[in-house]
């Protein structure tokens, strides 16, 4: 359903919540799709697809939503601290 992803249910329900902070590191790398050291918002509209082949893309509200809680220093990307640190949240 269009806008209703919450990063914080999807985490606990993939079970990343409950990973080391190794595991989440190594879901971050999968998402940095372009292997640049940061999530940005283009990569960020697949996250679903990452963690399943029928996973929906993000709508454009999504995305902001989810990159705005986690891009801490305001640089318009979520690097591997800032992911962890929302996985964990």
């Amino acid at each position: 359903v269009a806008d209703s992803f919450d990063h914080a249910k999807f985490f606990d329900m993939v079970g990343l919540k409950a990973k080391s902070a190794e595991d989440v590191k190594k879901a971050f790398l999968v998402l940095d799709a372009d292997n640049s050291g940061f999530i940005e918002e283009e990569e960020l509209k697949f996250v679903l697809k990452g963690f399943a082949k029928d996973g929906r893309d993000l709508t454009d509200k999504e995305t902001r939503a989810f990159l705005n809680a986690a891009d801490k220093d305001g640089d318009g990307k979520i690097g591997v601290e800032e992911f962890t640190t929302l996985v964990k949240e």
